[in-house]
């Protein structure tokens, strides 16, 4: 009996010790550098769109994670946002022009035109200064079509030190889904969006399913690390067919990681918030300066 009981002690105890502090312990407050949490407007081709960075204690820069949503964006990785600023990250979330309040119509390609937008206020000197922003050690996630959103992106921005792909899913691929099926998943996906509907958010992906594939993005992913999490959500293969292609592209610094879950990580919350908290760990120790 003394030794069941030691052995699940012992289980309980090394499953702590992989689960970073930050996912479950306060920092200290710091009087002086206190964390907090500040609304932005982020200019993007005439229009604000809306954005949270949430900062942490202790003086900066702080280096800083960028999350895109998905489509429509219901599930936003607030939990992981917050355990990142626990971990000593600004996080930075923001919707995209017609998404959630901002102002303006949704669309697919202006999705990419955001992200950049959102990047390019966290690098003026400004910002830099009020945010706490260490802009020599920037990451860009997303989520399901955030992940395709942060691919592209990151494929063509070279300040960025790495790219996180949570269930990324392949816009490109999805236009060349039967018309039929392709419209009843757009029509699932139409809540808190503006100025689009089913059928034009169809159409747009039909017309761009060879410029949206995600394995175009390989090059420019090739000369970055990246982190793709996966799920049992069917959209597995399109990572794993962008890490070939990255490696085709003479890329290393790729990595894959499955996961037993469905495609909001709903029961491996803690799981996916301590993979890339310790992957981002790697990525500090990496670009140090």
């Amino acid at each position: 009996m003394r030794h069941a009981v030691s052995l699940l002690i012992l289980t309980a105890l090394a499953a702590a010790q992989s689960v970073p502090p930050a996912i479950f312990t306060d920092p200290p407050a710091d009087k002086a550098h206190p964390a907090k949490m500040t609304v932005v407007h982020i200019p993007t081709h005439g229009l604000l769109i809306n954005g949270v960075v949430y900062s942490p204690s202790g003086a900066g820069p702080h280096p800083t994670i960028v999350i895109c949503h998905g489509l429509p964006g219901n599930e936003k990785n607030l939990d992981l946002a917050q355990a990142l600023r626990r971990a000593g990250w600004n996080a930075v979330t923001f919707n995209y022009r017609g998404s959630w309040g901002s102002p303006g119509n949704f669309r697919f390609a202006q999705n990419l035109e955001d992200a950049r937008a959102v990047l390019a206020f966290l690098r003026e000197p400004a910002n830099v200064a009020a945010l706490g922003i260490d802009t020599q050690r920037i990451v860009l996630a997303g989520h399901s079509m955030g992940g395709w959103v942060a691919a592209h992106t990151a494929a063509q921005d070279h300040g960025l030190i790495g790219a996180v792909l949570i269930s990324a899913s392949d816009m490109g691929r999805a236009g060349g889904r039967p018309p039929d099926r392709l419209l009843r998943n757009m029509a699932d996906n139409l809540e808190s969006l503006n100025g689009a509907t089913a059928e034009s958010m169809a159409a747009e992906l039909r017309d761009n399913a060879a410029a949206f594939r995600l394995e175009n993005a390989a090059a420019g992913l090739a000369q970055i690390p990246l982190l793709a999490l996966t799920a049992d959500d069917g959209l597995a293969p399109d990572a794993t067919a962008l890490v070939k292609a990255i490696e085709a592209k003479g890329g290393h610094q790729a990595a894959v990681k499955h996961f037993v879950t469905d495609h909001s990580f709903s029961d491996h919350r803690i799981a996916l918030e301590s993979e890339i908290i310790t992957w981002l760990g790697g990525l500090l120790k990496q670009n140090q300066h």
